[in-house]
């Protein structure tokens, strides 16, 4: 038996005692089961909560965050359950039609816990803002991973898509798909180079009670910022905040840039900028002057996160340099 794994030579002796038949059959039976063992390797995951392990492909997926479900998306794996895109009931357009029955478990800021129980899941995919204790509760269910990301960076996006899509079991198609976003940045920028090097920008989400300056830091902006422009708040966001409070018409002078891509969440905040448009704070602006003013979806622009996020919002920065090109 010299030169025989230790399944092997269990066959065999096994063989000799119950019989070669049944000896060999047993034997095969171990063999293949550590085969599968050996390629069934659990995953061992860092996240804010410890090392989290994760055997095979999960099936039963709920996503309480959106960059998790666009990320599962992504991956090729259509979670039951998710939350509901902020200001709505459902998940954001830009996704609704790839999940219209996707059960709603919660908003960004709570979870019906009782909810994701009733879809029995075998992982979880959430925020790093979710809580402790409701870690505590929604751990005992099944894997749940929460990233480690602190405050605010363009960047982190892509460090949670590509967590996710090792708890999945897919992390080739989420490289994949970053590498794709990238690269179609890095074109963008050196297509547009001429005409919008030098340019500025800025993005604000339109609320009833009045424009909110973004952060440099977020998602999309640091989008904006690989397509090539200059991404500014004119030091109104404070550290560690998405965006700034409120500003007053008065104040619009201080995101009068050579763009200004506007965000609306809901119904109300597009009623508010249509009457903000029609003041003559808002009409004296240069970039208004310049037509430089771009009205993107504020639950993809401001809330959205993720690969297909992200291939929406360059389609929608493309269009709008696209009008600065020379013929």
């Amino acid at each position: 038996m010299r030169g025989m794994s230790p399944l092997a030579r269990g066959a065999v002796a096994l063989g000799q005692k119950v019989g070669p038949g049944i000896g060999l059959a047993l034997g095969l039976s171990l063999v293949t089961l550590g085969v599968a063992s050996a390629q069934e390797e659990p995953r061992v995951l860092d996240t804010a909560f410890g090392e989290v392990e994760i055997q095979g492909q999960p099936e039963r997926v709920v996503t309480l965050y959106e960059g998790a479900l666009d990320t599962s998306l992504t991956a090729g794996v259509t979670p039951l359950g998710a939350v509901a895109t902020r200001a709505a009931e459902d998940v954001a357009d830009y996704l609704k039609d790839e999940v219209p029955d996707i059960q709603i478990v919660g908003t960004a800021g709570e979870v019906n816990v009782e909810a994701v129980v009733g879809l029995e899941p075998d992982l979880i995919l959430a925020s790093s803002r979710l809580s402790e204790d409701t870690y505590a509760l929604l751990s005992q269910l099944a894997p749940t991973v929460v990233p480690a990301t602190e405050g605010f960076d363009p960047e982190a996006w892509k460090d949670e898509a590509r967590l996710f899509g090792r708890a999945l079991g897919h992390e080739g198609e989420i490289d994949r798909a970053i590498e794709t976003v990238e690269a179609r940045a890095a074109e963008l920028a050196a297509t547009f180079e001429a005409e919008t090097s030098q340019d500025n920008a800025f993005l604000i989400r339109w609320m009833p009670q009045g424009p909110l300056v973004m952060s440099t830091e977020l998602f999309t902006t640091g989008l904006l910022a690989a397509a090539g422009l200059d991404v500014q708040d004119d030091q109104l966001v404070p550290q560690g905040r998405p965006h700034s409070d409120p500003l007053s018409l008065e104040a619009l002078s201080r995101v009068d840039g050579d763009w200004l891509f506007v965000a609306t969440l809901d119904a109300n905040g597009a009623e508010a900028l249509d009457q903000a448009m029609q003041s003559d704070a808002f009409k004296r602006l240069a970039v208004v002057g310049n037509d430089r003013v771009v009205a993107v979806d504020g639950q993809l622009w401001t809330s959205a996160s993720g690969p297909i996020a992200a291939q929406a919002v360059l389609d929608d920065i493309e269009q709008a340099l696209e009008g600065v090109v020379t013929p």
